[in-house]
């Protein structure tokens, strides 16, 4: 029996920075032999931050690090003969191919899914793209500042008077990716069920419309465009983000029963008195008046350190949640109870400290067998090990730039 959910599972990855390697990562984690294949001067998350004691050095980024733990990597150039006659052996036995190029490379290479299917027909390939495999923008390339943007979440960040905003880092190749290895399972379930492969196209902008709440409904039923809101929740008081004794708290009551607990954590202030404003509706209706109380309340709040209003609220079952810096989180005693964070150890870095993972499988947990490979780390296991090539083909394959 599995010990985990995707053990057996062969997958190709030819991917870079976030979308591709994140996707993969998921599959790795639960089980599935990723095999993640490089061009010969790497990842271009290699040469991104944060490097270790700020000295940059391919093997020593933390993007690369993060995103490639549990696989297993290799060095291939797919522009050379030699280099795509390898890449075809790997794809012979694969179950799955994760890639995010542009449908213009991919074509270019070779590596489109028609062209993969002659040679692996249940292979599942799922291409991560910015705008699709096709429409007019198929071939534009993007990254996450201009994907959020196009896809319309900046435009609902921010405040009111200012210009959008875009959420800190790269949120767009982080959700595609998860998307993607959804959408994975279910082509992998479906060829259980009939043998058949399939192509997975991702459309990154799609993904981004996906994740703008209520934006299309506004739109769709009004003609009405949903503007920036801030820290504020349109039309209901006191529910914002507020600044406390050593730092922020992020501040709600909505419903009666919290109303009544964020009254009693006030001490029942007069201001507050009127027995009307427990309904939702009414707080609404006087928003104005209400709101000119408002330095009463960050008043209050200023006295007073986060967490102590934070746990003071949740006994009363008020919605407050303080807004926690990484080193706060790192050390938050409900992700240490729950083993979220893990070190592990790498050659060239050492021991440092992940994130994991924010699911449990019960029966077959995720797990970490490896760090992020070196570049072309397992070139030897998996070209002579597992294909038949020799240490002298090797040398003959690096010296004509196909490794």
């Amino acid at each position: 029996m599995a010990e985990q959910a995707l053990e057996g599972l062969k997958v190709i990855e030819y991917g870079n920075l976030i979308a591709g390697p994140y996707c993969t990562k998921t599959m790795a984690a639960l089980g599935a032999e990723v095999i993640k294949i490089e061009p010969p001067e790497g990842d271009e998350a290699r040469r991104m931050g944060p490097f270790l004691n700020d000295v940059p050095h391919h093997e020593r980024s933390g993007l690369f690090l993060y995103m490639n733990v549990n696989k297993l990597g290799v060095t291939l150039n797919l522009r050379t003969r030699a280099g795509m006659k390898i890449f075809h052996e790997l794809i012979k036995d694969a179950d799955i191919f994760v890639e995010n190029n542009t449908p213009q490379v991919a074509n270019e290479l070779g590596i489109d899914y028609p062209s993969l299917k002659e040679i692996n027909p249940k292979l599942i390939m799922t291409s991560i793209t910015p705008y699709g495999q096709t429409g007019l923008y198929r071939n534009y390339k993007a990254h996450d500042l201009n994907l959020i943007h196009s896809g319309g979440f900046a435009y609902i960040n921010g405040d009111p008077d200012n210009e959008p905003v875009k959420p800190g880092g790269q949120q767009a190749g982080y959700v595609s990716a998860l998307k993607a290895a959804a959408a994975t399972m279910c082509a992998l379930y479906y060829r259980g069920q009939t043998g058949i492969g399939q192509h997975v196209d991702i459309s990154m902008q799609e993904v981004v419309i996906s994740i703008t709440e209520g934006t299309i409904g506004m739109w769709s039923c009004g003609r009405s465009i949903r503007r920036r809101e801030g820290s504020q929740f349109p039309g209901i008081p006191f529910i914002s983000l507020y600044p406390c004794k050593d730092g922020y708290i992020g501040a709600a009551a909505a419903t009666p029963p919290q109303w009544k607990g964020f009254l009693e954590m006030l001490g029942n202030p007069d201001w507050l008195s009127d027995p009307n404003y427990e309904s939702i509706a009414y707080r609404m209706f006087q928003y104005n008046d209400l709101m000119a109380h408002e330095p009463k309340l960050k008043d209050w709040l200023a006295q007073r350190n986060k967490l102590d209003i934070y746990h003071t609220a949740q006994s009363k079952h008020v919605p407050y949640c303080p807004v926690l810096d990484i080193e706060e989180l790192v050390n938050h005693p409900q992700l240490d109870a729950l083993g979220f964070f893990l070190d592990i150890e790498h050659p060239e870095t050492g021991k440092l400290k992940y994130p994991g993972w924010p699911f449990t499988l019960d029966e077959t947990p995720w797990v970490v067998s490896r760090s992020a490979p070196l570049l072309g780390q397992h070139n030897v296991e998996i070209y002579c090990d597992r294909l038949g090539y020799s240490k002298q083909d090797l040398r003959i394959l690096r010296e004509t730039g196909a490794i």
